[in-house]
């Protein structure tokens, strides 16, 4: 298990029943960055593997 786990399963277990839309997830991933600027490369990272997600699925 990875340390980061821990934390996506008390996301998991607290939000889990919630949708949310990608705009409200947007405007969380920036105020986290505006908060913890040296995560902005694992940031944008994530963003651009949940953007292109879907892209790996045609093959």
């Amino acid at each position: 298990m990875y340390f980061t786990d821990r934390g996506i399963e008390e996301l998991e277990s607290r939000r889990g029943e919630e949708e949310v839309t990608f705009a409200w997830l947007a405007d969380k991933l920036r105020a986290f960055v505006d908060l913890n600027p040296d995560f902005e490369t694992a940031v944008e990272r994530l963003a651009t593997y949940l953007a292109r997600d879907d892209e790996d699925l045609e093959d």
